[in-house]
């Protein structure tokens, strides 16, 4: 398949025949700014279709920064970065904004919820900005809210009188659910989870990673998971040390990059 540089990605059904990856890096160098050295230098990493990755790293490694260049939310100095097919380095900032709405969703670590709205209303709030989720939304389950529903059930969250309460009712771990089936609503092709089960215990991280397989599996989602924490590497199809991969000569710091 040729690299796509229209303003149309290739179907997520495509890249199942065509072997193409649905992330794909080249020569990638990125810093904060001229005169430091790089934060990230990785020759070559490829994610396919479907492929839950797991990524490990010390704070500071950039993970989250890597995370963000997959997202089109930051572009290298140096390389290329192809998401779906599409060269995120020379689309512009609205551009990768409208690509990231379609087609990503996002797990922040620290999750991002909108306080005064409901569980129903969070979990919908992508829907809002991208007119194809709303779309497949609707499809699955009727409506954005009837999917909402069904989303937050499928995370253990089915309390009929829970639903409709705002977020900041909820403990850590639900919160974090409805993190979860906030980035799942609307099926978006590439699912990104930074650090999202750093608040939880053992037990609880490791339900939680079930659900989120669970639901990626039947939508067809490629996963990428990145955390500090390697005893979540087995659940995963692929496990990359950032460490590794990552050619930058630096001391790593906790500046939470």
């Amino acid at each position: 398949m040729q690299r796509n540089t229209s303003s149309e990605p290739v179907r997520l059904h495509e890249f199942k025949e065509s072997g193409v990856p649905v992330i794909e890096i080249e020569d990638l160098s990125f810093g904060w700014s001229a005169g430091l050295e790089p934060l990230l230098e990785i020759d070559q990493l490829s994610i396919q279709t479907g492929e839950k990755v797991f990524i490990e790293g010390p704070s500071g490694s950039g993970k989250s920064t890597l995370l963000n260049l997959f997202a089109g939310v930051l572009v290298p100095q140096r390389g290329e970065v192809r998401v779906l097919n599409q060269t995120m380095t020379t689309r512009g900032n609205a551009d990768r904004d409208r690509f990231r709405a379609d087609h990503i969703g996002v797990i922040f670590q620290m999750f991002n919820l909108i306080p005064y709205l409901s569980l129903t209303e969070n979990v919908m709030l992508p829907c809002r900005f991208s007119k194809q989720k709303l779309k497949k939304a609707t499809e699955r389950s009727g409506s954005p809210d009837q999917e909402a529903i069904r989303l937050l059930s499928a995370l253990n969250l089915a309390d009929h009188q829970l639903i409709r309460r705002p977020v900041t009712d909820l403990s850590v771990g639900q919160q974090q659910r409805v993190a979860a089936a906030r980035a799942l609503i609307g099926a978006p092709d590439i699912v990104i989870a930074d650090e999202p089960t750093s608040s939880l215990d053992a037990g609880h991280r490791e339900a939680f990673i079930k659900l989120l397989f669970k639901e990626c599996h039947q939508t067809g989602n490629t996963l990428i998971f990145v955390s500090h924490d390697t005893s979540l590497s087995h659940f995963f199809d692929r496990s990359l040390s950032l460490m590794t991969i990552n050619k930058a000569s630096r001391s790593f710091d906790t500046m939470g990059v």
